[in-house]
């Protein structure tokens, strides 16, 4: 019998993000292309820098209103004519507000994007703004408001921001508007925040796909280098931290009566990619903490106890300061032990981790970025979001290799200084959380009071 050795398997090679290729056009909008051979269908994104503290303080919403009304028809095709454009030119256009800025996506098949750009171009420079469509808009958004508000992990999200942010701070409030701002917003109010702030100045625009044959920055440049420059002081919000609340070490229990699942969301100021000591430290904690079924939480709640079917955790970076978050629903009879547990693990963290559970977090994010950036559409995602982060994806890269000497001692640091920024269990058990609980308040509010990890307010929504 002939004994075949076992091969030996190499640990594989350090990764890098695909390099792009940049240019500047005249009117401030910068140009990243990545070539990826034999991906024939082109993801274009583009990425605004507008911030929602733009909004007017009663028309808040508008920014939303305007993304999603951007290509319902342009001065020289009605609603229903543009519609058919993108459809006959197999062009796929979605548009969206956030806190980072304006995104938009186009995907389109190689072929077709010299007409897909052109369309992009009246999309941003020549938007019609129908009345009517500004109007469904309108009352779409506010029947959104009326639903979010009856699911329960959208109800805790907004709970959250408004008991973690300071009141006066734009991110204490919905990003799509409440009820009573979007009722406000006309046509008008939309072509006025479009004119002063969706212009060329500071805008990434990031084209992927297999570009051979195709001059991407002369065709770029023929359909966007006409865009108004506009003014750069529309930035200045994005310079700044979020305002928190001072009061947000709390627990907040918004009242569900007959709830058979709780929800819950556990959070803390986390820090930005610029943090000190490096990025790399932080999505290894989170993902030890709460990032898989196999992390501590899911360990504890869901395969020991039986009380979850997954929570999650994660750190959640801004331009400036971030989050870390926790969230997830539990069996509504587990309430206030789970809510003891959450917190007795997320506090764990400062007793250290091991060996194992940091290869196992260092494993799964550095060696599944080949597969996550493998396509033209994830490459594109990632850049225009560095892009808006004031970043560029040699941070990606970067980051990467820092994540390879990612240890113990490093997660141990990184969690010490998340810890003490936030000022979490300086005082007692609890303490720095910003805790929102959505369930049954008359079941459960007694037993979660009875842990001591705060004082606890009610709330009972209309």
């Amino acid at each position: 019998m002939t004994t075949v050795a076992r091969p030996v398997v190499a640990p594989p090679e350090p990764w890098e993000f695909p390099e792009g290729a940049t240019y500047d056009l005249p009117n401030g909008l910068r140009l990243v292309t990545y070539d990826v051979p034999g991906q024939y269908v082109v993801s274009v994104r583009l990425g605004l820098p507008v911030s929602l503290r733009d909004e007017p303080r009663d028309r808040e919403g508008v920014a939303s209103i305007m993304a999603r009304t951007l290509d319902e028809g342009t001065e020289q095709h009605t609603a229903e004519e543009f519609a058919r454009l993108l459809e006959r030119k197999g062009v796929s256009f979605g548009a969206g507000m956030a806190d980072a800025g304006l995104s938009i996506d186009l995907d389109v098949v190689k072929g077709n994007l010299e007409p897909a750009l052109d369309l992009l171009r009246q999309i941003l420079t020549e938007p019609a703004f129908p009345t009517s469509e500004v109007a469904r808009q309108v009352r779409t958004r506010i029947a959104e408001i009326e639903q979010e508000r009856s699911i329960a992990a959208h109800r805790a999200g907004l709970e959250f921001v408004r008991t973690f942010y300071a009141p006066e701070d734009r991110s204490s409030r919905p990003t799509g508007g409440t009820r009573e701002t979007v009722s406000s917003i006309t046509r008008d109010d939309v072509a006025a925040f479009h004119a002063e702030h969706v212009v060329a100045s500071g805008v990434t625009v990031v084209v992927t796909g297999d570009l051979s044959g195709l001059d991407v920055p002369v065709l770029v440049e023929a359909a966007l280098g006409g865009w108004a420059k506009g003014p750069r002081q529309r930035e200045r919000h994005l310079q700044h931290a979020a305002a928190l609340a001072p009061d947000r070490g709390r627990i907040v229990f918004v009242s569900r009566p007959g709830s058979v699942q709780t929800e819950f969301v556990i959070g803390a100021p986390g820090p930005d990619r610029s943090v000190e000591g490096g990025w790399a430290p932080y999505p290894v904690l989170g993902f030890v903490l709460g990032g898989s079924p196999n992390a501590r939480i899911d360990a504890v709640l869901r395969e020991e106890k039986g009380y979850t079917y997954g929570i999650r955790s994660s750190f959640r970076p801004r331009r400036r300061g971030g989050v870390f978050l926790t969230s997830g629903s539990v069996r509504a009879d587990s309430t206030a032990e789970s809510l003891r547990l959450l917190v007795e693990i997320l506090e764990g963290g400062r007793n250290g981790f091991s060996d194992k559970e940091i290869r196992s977090g260092v494993d799964f994010i550095s060696k599944t970025a080949p597969g996550r950036y493998a396509t033209a559409d994830a490459i594109a995602d990632e850049a225009v979001g560095m892009a808006l982060d004031g970043r560029t994806t040699a941070f990606t890269t970067a980051n990467l290799r820092d994540l390879a000497t990612v240890d113990r001692a490093r997660v141990a640091a990184a969690f010490a200084h998340f810890a003490e920024g936030a000022g979490i269990g300086v005082d007692a058990p609890g303490a720095g959380w910003t805790i929102v609980i959505v369930g049954d308040a008359a079941a459960h509010l007694e037993a979660v009071e009875a842990l001591g990890l705060g004082a606890v307010t009610v709330v009972t929504d209309p």
